[in-house]
């Protein structure tokens, strides 16, 4: 991945890391320290607060299990008294009961997995940092928009060149704002897309599934007219889906659906309300983690949990539902054999009716069908690939641009400079590798 990199925006932020193993906390002093980041560390949660009485910190990032109180009780104690300053967790992956303690109580932003690897807690870390600045903005915009407004009504009617030059002022600041928010959606999603491609990490078979999925979920509601919202949710949906696994096993998480026994079909069966439970605390996924909660419903009603039929299986479920098997049988993690896609694609019409939604199942066969095709190049024509030698500044990713293992290193609509290009170059000659990138013929010339 690439070498992370502060932003002028987060340089001087305060870090307090807290951690009763001496080492861990060194560890992290000279990571953040390196990246111009002032650390505060305390050995133990009361120790913490301590020095939160008398400190200005931007963020907290607290270890799970140490003596006297553990992360869920420092981190429920920082929330309560100083609610501004962004919470992290480090913990195991494993640990599911304390992080869903940390999230009810503690109200997380993120929890990071042991042992944690420089450049993702970094992007993380720097993440979180842009997202408080994001929103400190946010609110001096909103403060400045009332303020504008309480000014403009006090005006007087005859007085028209200033209520003009008023007006253009508050349209700019408008503007700003919604420019503000977009920028914090935008982050999100990426966050997401960092998030999925940490778990992909587990399982080799996993890499880039969530991603795919998620691509393909979209282009099949796009493809049935649904709204640019249903889209978006069923989009975000498709990126998390798989984020109920992350409790399970090796042996678990590598075996095929049709060859799991019945123990670990019943534990595999819980991921999707795991998942619920997981993302509940996240207000705006209220529609993704409905569509989560369903994608093992069968349009035959004989799925689970609820074992819904038909239309009462939300439809962005029915879509993921589809998109996901299609996806996974290509790559052996329903059936013990990869399928290629026209086999998958066999599968799945196979079991149009029972299993599937006869409509979603015929999207997919237009999908990757012929009846696409000339939609497809027209697609393409604007697009073109280049290899990382053949980058220019002011290029623009028209797609994510990921490692062979599919981690995530760029998300589609970022725009290329000297610098972002130097490190895609050092980080292919580093690992030996031969990159290509999908970048818009448009927007280059």
């Amino acid at each position: 991945m690439l070498d992370s990199h502060v932003t002028s925006s987060n340089q001087g932020a305060t870090i307090l890391c807290v951690d009763d193993e001496p080492s861990i906390l060194s560890a992290l002093r000279r990571l953040f320290r390196a990246r111009g980041f002032k650390v505060l560390v305390a050995e133990s949660g009361q120790a913490g607060l301590t020095l939160l009485e008398s400190e200005n910190v931007d963020l907290v990032i607290s270890d799970m299990r140490m003596p006297e109180m553990d992360g869920v009780v420092f981190l429920e104690n920082v929330r309560q008294r100083w609610p501004h300053i962004l919470r992290l967790l480090l913990t195991g992956y494993a640990d599911i009961t304390s992080i869903m303690g940390a999230i009810n109580r503690g109200e997380i932003y993120r929890y990071i997995a042991k042992p944690w690897d420089d450049n993702d807690i970094l992007l993380i870390v720097n993440g979180a940092l842009e997202r408080i600045a994001l929103e400190k903005e946010k609110k001096r915009l909103e403060a400045l928009i009332h303020r504008q407004n309480d000014e403009l009504k006090a005006l007087n009617a005859s007085l028209e060149i200033k209520v003009e030059a008023r007006t253009i002022e508050l349209r700019l600041a408008n503007a700003s704002l919604h420019s503000a928010n977009d920028r914090l959606k935008n982050n999100f999603i990426t966050s997401i897309k960092v998030f999925t491609s940490l778990i992909e990490l587990r399982n080799g078979n996993l890499a880039g599934h969530s991603r795919r999925v998620a691509e393909l979920s979209k282009r099949m509601a796009q493809k049935l007219g649904l709204e640019a919202k249903q889209v978006q949710e069923i989009y975000v949906a498709g990126l998390l889906h798989g984020i109920g696994k992350v409790g399970f096993d090796d042996e678990l998480l590598s075996t095929p659906v049709v060859m799991m026994n019945t123990r670990q079909l019943e534990s595999y069966r819980q991921h999707p309300i795991r998942a619920a439970q997981l993302l509940m605390p996240f207000a705006e996924l209220k529609g993704p983690i409905e569509l989560i909660s369903a994608q093992l419903e069968r349009y035959d009603g004989a799925g689970y949990p609820n074992r819904l039929s038909d239309n009462n299986i939300p439809l962005g479920a029915r879509i993921l539902t589809v998109a996901s098997d299609f996806d996974e049988l290509q790559f052996g993690m329903l059936a013990q054999r990869h399928m290629d896609d026209q086999r998958a694609h066999a599968v799945i019409f196979q079991g149009s009716g029972r299993r599937y939604d006869p409509n979603v199942v015929d999207v997919l066969v237009v999908l990757h069908g012929g009846v696409m095709r000339d939609e497809v190049k027209k697609e393409q024509a604007v697009e073109k690939t280049v290899k990382t030698l053949d980058l220019q500044p002011g290029m623009v990713l028209s797609r994510d641009l990921m490692t062979p293992n599919g981690m995530l290193m760029l998300t589609a609509g970022h725009v290329l400079d000297d610098a972002v290009i130097r490190k895609i170059y050092d980080f292919e000659r580093s690992c030996d590798l031969e990159l290509t990138a999908e970048v818009w013929k448009d927007r280059t010339g």
